[in-house]
């Protein structure tokens, strides 16, 4: 990932011009232009005929490419942004592999599945500095070393459930900002918590990245020593 742009509604210039307000690091002055513009979004190249792009909303975005460059449109809650990749980035700066804790059953916990009634409504920051209007059903309640915790879903799926946590190893051993768990729902009151999964989000590689912050509630006071640690560049 190499650059953000934040679109705004009309025309939004693409290419290496200071006048670009997505900025290309190389290529033409002006490769062509973004029209967000009554609920569509529309490629007009400088050099080639119309077409109409698909966010990341309901699935996989459509892709611009440019030589090694090529960027995608994203949505986050009705805001447009253009991300950019290097596809060449790989052959300029090897990936250095991730790093993990042991594989430790002791961090396969079956904790109580509870429902909150009514729901709970909360805001969830992102890195952006964006709030996320988050309705929240249930939580996973459970202890580690008799200290009672509990987590609140971001999300819940058909197929899993997302978690967004922080621990005492946030920072120093893993992922300042925090980490991600996705489980399988619960079929019934219990829901397994495999932190052995817990992975880094993507902004623990890129600043370029919009990734949700774990709220205060999931600020868990104890060390998991399990799963994805810190990624340290080469």
């Amino acid at each position: 990932m190499a650059g953000l742009f934040w679109l705004q509604p009309g025309v939004n210039r693409v290419g290496c011009g200071d006048d670009c307000l997505v900025c290309l690091p190389e290529g033409p002055a002006h490769l062509g232009d973004l029209l967000w513009q009554s609920g569509l979004l529309l490629w007009q190249p400088v050099d080639g005929p119309e077409q109409s792009l698909q966010t990341d909303l309901n699935g996989a975005p459509s892709v611009v490419d440019f030589g090694d460059w090529s960027f995608f449109v994203v949505d986050r809650e009705g805001r447009l942004a253009a991300r950019l990749r290097d596809r060449a980035w790989a052959a300029k700066q090897p990936f250095s592999g991730l790093a993990y804790f042991d594989d430790d059953p002791q961090w396969v916990i079956e904790a109580d599945w509870e429902t909150l009634s009514p729901p709970l409504s909360m805001e969830v920051p992102n890195v952006s500095g964006d709030l996320k209007q988050v309705e929240v059903g249930h939580r996973a309640v459970f202890n580690v070393g008799g200290e009672p915790a509990s987590l609140l879903p971001m999300a819940v799926s058909d197929n899993e459930v997302f978690f967004v946590f922080r621990d005492r190893t946030s920072g120093r051993e893993t992922y300042g900002a925090g980490r991600f768990l996705k489980v399988p729902v619960p079929t019934g009151r219990k829901i397994r918590l495999d932190f052995n999964r817990a992975y880094n989000p993507p902004c623990a590689f890129t600043p370029f990245a919009t990734c949700p912050l774990p709220p205060p509630e999931n600020w868990l006071p104890f060390p998991i020593t399990a799963g994805e640690r810190k990624w340290l560049p080469k």
